[in-house]
């Protein structure tokens, strides 16, 4: 039972300007069973807490209000990009807000519930069906803006891959892990894609001179940091193109997770603490189990939870999709 002790006085409710004011300042959370069975001393920064339901609403923010204040993107404008599925749902929210019309390019593996989110925000789909030998869908779908872009003079490429607002927006994603009750944390783990949000935390380490080390959790069959271009069936993480943001010196450790590997992180999260995410963020819980043998106990690492679990109730949390690629139902 809730009880409340104390009321509240109108003063200490913030009341928000827009839906826009909202993203950000997501909760830091203690993950006591998965630290009681890692040994480890592990929080998981809740992206999913966002409006759009993921990290992506940092960066479609930051893009969209560079491109605003800059005048690049006018009130004429209409907004293309290539995603895979939250920085689409993110920038749908963002366009939705300031009344611009949006475009998004994307493949097959774009989850059923994600292209519904983005018909009832009136966005436009495109939809490439085939890879391209080099760059598989990812260059397929960046071929299918550079169409769009030609097609129609007022388009204008929000471009997630190579716009430095991407990163820049991170440096308050890292600034909000390092600043709470908990103190400075020993490692950071961050599912890969652009590498936009591991670089914008990167940046911010070194700026501040800060002794976190930084672990990539990226996707085998991957190319960002060097491994040969495979079939990959989660989206949203990892690449088949390298990524223009990556500095690997600035990265302190790199650890490879396959699909399964993302389907079982999910399933420890939500049977441990409760929480249903999605892909990216079941790959960072299994690359914790993976290298946590290794790490000083009581260290403390901060896992990014990227994005909501409900995207994926057609696949991850679906037994009959798990027999159908997996050949397994339990997890």
């Amino acid at each position: 039972m809730i009880s409340i002790t104390k009321s509240k006085t109108s003063s200490e409710y913030q009341v928000a300007k827009s839906i826009l004011e909202v993203i950000g300042s997501t909760p830091l959370v203690n993950f006591s069973r998965i630290s009681k069975e890692t040994g480890l001393s592990v929080y998981g920064k809740l992206e999913s807490s966002n409006p759009g339901g993921s990290i992506k609403d940092r960066t479609a923010y930051s893009i969209i209000s560079k491109g605003l204040s800059e005048g690049s993107i006018n009130a004429d404008s209409t907004l293309v990009e290539s995603s895979s599925g939250n920085m689409a749902i993110g920038l749908a929210q963002v366009c939705s807000y300031f009344k611009l019309p949006l475009i998004i390019v994307v493949d097959p593996k774009a989850n059923i519930h994600t292209l519904k989110i983005l018909k009832a925000y009136g966005v436009q789909i495109e939809k490439v069906s085939e890879p391209l030998e080099s760059g598989g869908f990812l260059a397929a779908r960046l071929k299918r803006v550079q169409q769009l872009l030609d097609n129609n003079p007022k388009a204008v490429w929000t471009n997630q891959y190579g716009n430095e607002a991407n990163p820049i927006a991170h440096h308050k994603t890292m600034h909000e892990i390092s600043n709470t009750q908990v103190g400075q944390f020993d490692y950071v783990m961050i599912a890969t894609s652009t590498c936009g949000t591991l670089m914008g935390c990167a940046d911010y380490i070194k700026r501040h001179n800060l002794s976190t080390k930084l672990i990539a959790v990226d996707a085998e069959g991957s190319v960002i940091f060097g491994q040969n271009s495979e079939k990959r069936l989660i989206p949203g993480h990892g690449a088949g193109l390298p990524s223009q943001f990556l500095k690997k010196n600035d990265v302190d450790g790199v650890v490879h997770v396959n699909d399964w590997d993302c389907v079982k992180g999910c399933h420890i999260l939500l049977r441990e603490e409760s929480i249903m995410a999605g892909g990216s963020s079941g790959a960072i819980v299994s690359a914790l189990f993976k290298i946590a043998p290794q790490l000083p106990k009581e260290s403390k690492i901060a896992l990014i939870i990227c994005d909501r679990g409900e995207r994926y109730i057609e696949t991850i949390y679906n037994p009959k999709w798990r027999k159908e690629h997996f050949g397994k139902i339990y997890v």
